[in-house]
C-alpha cells in the first residue's frame, strides 16, 4: 500500500525518551558468551538502555510526548489523536495510548496503540496523516514507545545483545511547509511472520526468537525496495532527500542499503551504537537527535524506512516542517 498526501501535512515537533541505565557490551559479556568486539563487528551496537524496575513504556512516551508538545507550543488539550506503536505493551488493555492521553490531558483525544513491530512508527505515521487528511482531526502525536528487555531471553546471545528501550513522539498538524508529507509505503509479508515473533498466550516462552539469517535477508532487500517506491511516487530521486533514516537494527543492514540506494553515508543518520535496536523507537529517537544537534532544518526532505517482525514494512518521505532547536533541551 502506498499513498501521497496534501502539501500540507506535516510533522511539526519531535521529543525522546530513553531510561538512564546504560548497559554496555561487556556487562553482557559477563552472562552471555560473547564480546564487545564480536557484537560490534555483527551489529555496530555498543550499548543500550534498560528501563528500571518500575519504568514502563508508558512512561517513556509520557516523557516523549510532553517534550514534543513543549516544543511545538501545543497545549495536550488540542490533541485529537494519539496512537502508539508497541511491541511490548505494559498491558493488552487499556493501551498505552490511553494512559499517556489520560496523564497528559488530552482527555477527549481518540487514542488507541498498533502492532507492527519495529514498523511501528512509519504504520503510526500513516494512521494520523490518513485522519489529517481526512479533516478527522486537527493535531496529532504519533509515539513510537519500547521496553523490550521485559521480553528477551537474556541467556540467548542470538537477541539479548540487539535490543534496548526508548520512546520518540511526532506530533503532526496542518503545516506552513510545502510539500511537507510526501508518500508513505506499508507493507507486510505474514508468511514469514514466524522468523521474528514473541508469544503471548499461546505459550509460555513470551520472549523475543528471530530466525536472523532470514530477517536481514528481508530487511537489506524491502528497506532498498520500498525506499525507491516511495521516492518514485513522490516524483523524486535518492538525490533530493537531504537525510535517510533507516531502522536502527544492524549496521551491516544499514550499510547494505546506503550502498544500493546510492546515497552519500555523510547524509544517513545513524546512533545503533548507542541505543541498539528500540524498535518502534529507533527511528524518531534517531530523528530527534539529528533534529537537537541542528542537523535537520526546516526544509529538508527526511526518507525513514522500517522494518520489523511480521514481517512488516514502512517508508515515509516528509519534509520536515518544524523550527530548528531552541538552547538546550536533550533526550526527557
Amino acid at each position: 500500500m502506498i499513498s501521497a498526501f496534501p502539501s500540507d501535512l506535516g510533522i511539526v515537533s519531535i521529543g525522546a525518551a530513553v531510561p538512564e541505565r546504560i548497559l554496555t557490551n561487556e556487562e553482557l559479556s559477563r552472562r552471555v558468551d560473547t564480546s564487545d568486539e564480536w557484537i560490534q563487528s555483527r551489529t555496530g551496537i555498543r550499548e543500550r538502555r534498560i528501563a528500571g524496575p518500575d519504568e514502563w513504556g508508558s512512561d517513556l512516551a509520557l516523557r516523549a510526548a510532553e517534550q514534543a508538545l513543549d516544543r511545538a507550543g501545543i497545549a495536550p488539550a488540542a490533541i485529537d489523536l494519539v496512537v502508539v506503536g508497541s511491541a511490548s505493551p505494559e498491558r493488552f488493555f487499556p493501551s498505552t495510548a490511553a494512559i499517556v492521553a489520560d496523564r497528559l490531558g488530552a482527555h477527549s483525544a481518540a487514542a488507541y496503540d498498533l502492532l507492527a513491530a519495529c514498523s511501528g512508527f512509519a504504520y503510526g505515521l500513516a494512521q494520523a496523516a490518513g485522519q489529517l487528511q481526512a479533516g478527522m482531526v486537527e493535531h496529532a502525536l504519533v509515539i513510537g514507545s519500547e521496553t523490550l528487555s521485559r521480553i528477551l531471553d537474556w541467556d540467548d546471545r542470538s537477541t539479548c545483545i540487539l535490543f534496548g528501550d526508548g520512546a520518540g513522539a511526532v506530533v503532526m498538524s496542518r503545516a506552513a511547509q510545502a510539500e511537507a508529507m510526501l508518500a508513505i509505503e506499508l507493507g507486510a509479508d505474514g508468511a514469514h511472520g514466524l522468523d521474528l515473533y514473541a508469544d503471548t498466550l499461546r505459550s509460555e516462552d513470551r520472549v523475543i526468537r528471530m530466525n536472523g539469517r532470514e530477517v536481514f535477508r528481508f530487511a537489506s532487500r524491502v528497506m532498498v525496495e520500498s525506499s525507491a517506491r516511495v521516492l518514485e511516487r513522490a516524483g523524486l530521486t535518492i538525490d533530493d532527500v537531504d537525510w535517510f533514516i533507516p531502522h536502527q537494527a544492524n549496521k551491516r543492514i544499514i550499510d547494505y542499503a546506503v550502498e544500493r540506494l546510492a546515497i552519500d553515508p555523510a547524509r544517513v543518520l545513524v546512533n545503533l551504537d548507542r541505543y541498539g535496536n528500540t524498535s518502534s523507537a529507533s527511528i524518531p529517537l534517531c530523528l530527534e537527535e539529528a533534529w537537537r544537534a541542528g542537523r535537520i532544518e526546516r526544509g529538508d526532505r527526511v526518507l525513514m524506512v522500517g522494518f520489523g517482525g511480521g514481517l512488516t514494512w514502512g517508508s515515509c518521505l516528509t519534509t520536515w516542517a518544524g523550527d530548528g532547536p531552541a538552547s538546550g533541551g536533550g533526550i526527557g
